[in-house]
Parts: C-alpha cells; structure tokens; sequence
C-alpha cells in the first residue's frame, strides 16, 4: 500500500489519536498539533521503508508510541528553569519562596561534582531523557548496573534536597 493510501487510513482515527494525546495530560489544540507532528513523522518513516502493516490494518501500538514520544519530547522542551526531576516532582517543588534557589541549586551541583564521574555522568544521561534501556544498548553496559547506579545518585539527591528544605 502506498503511503498516501495509509496515512488516509490512520487519519480515519484522527479524533480517536486526539482523545490519546489528551490523555496524556494535553490540551485540545496541543493534541491536535501533536496528532499532525504524528501524521508528518509517519510520512517520514513510510518513505524511509518503514512497513507498519499488522495483519489486514495498521500497527496501532506504534502509532502510540509515536503520539506518546512526540508529547514527551514537547514536555521536555517546555521546561524553562535548570531543575533536577525527581520521580516527576521539581526541585521548586521542595524550596519556600523565602529561600534563595540559586544558592540550593548551587549546592546540589556541588554534591554532584563530589560524585565519582561515572555515577554522576550516568545519572545526568538518564536526567537529560536518555532511557536506562537506551543508554545500556549504546555503551555495553548491563542494564542492571546503570539501575543501581542511577538509584544510588538520586537517593543522595533526595537526601540532600529533604535536608536543604528542613
């Protein structure tokens, strides 16, 4: 099947992709802008070869993964003030508004740079985005091994961001 002839078949599900992306946590016009972004990257992807056939329709799960990887990739982008995530809850999240944040921030980028360059270059990698599961794929690494390192660093984070708020 050609591509035009697919994209017309996964866009008979527009409002079906919309009401996913809004489950996610977005907006009516965001999910919208992110179904198109979906529809384009598919485009993409067909051209390059890519074959989403499953049995007589389309593979739905990949069109997912596309939708969701889309909205965290625009989740990522927005964030606007140099924090440390931690199971999803910002450093903000943890300062009174009385505290000085740069001096807080400061802090904890120090407690990093005490870190062994492996711990800390593991827990920015998976920080910044990049998956446990990816980052063992690319450097050989053991899955396991990057777990319990990146475990290890954010426990001394929380430690420290719990004894900076009290």
């Amino acid at each position: 099947m050609d591509t035009t002839k697919k994209i017309k078949q996964i866009a008979k599900k527009h409002q079906t992709w919309i009401t996913i992306v809004i489950s996610f946590g977005a907006k009516q016009n965001e999910a919208e802008d992110i179904v198109q972004s979906m529809y384009l990257k598919i485009i993409k992807k067909l051209e390059d070869g890519l074959n989403i056939d499953f049995n007589d329709d389309y593979n739905y799960f990949y069109i997912f993964k596309t939708l969701r990887s889309i909205f965290l990739d625009i989740k990522r982008k927005e964030s606007k003030m140099p924090t440390i995530p931690i199971d999803n809850v910002q450093l903000t999240d943890y300062i009174d508004e009385d505290k000085n944040i740069q001096k807080i921030y400061e802090k904890i980028e120090k407690e990093l740079d005490t870190l062994y360059w492996y711990d800390k270059k593991v827990f920015q990698l998976i920080q910044s985005g990049e998956s446990i599961a990816s980052l063992s794929r690319k450097t050989g690494i053991a899955y396991h091994s990057l777990y319990k390192t990146y475990i290890s660093v954010k426990s001394k984070m929380k430690k420290l961001l719990w004894e900076l708020e009290t």
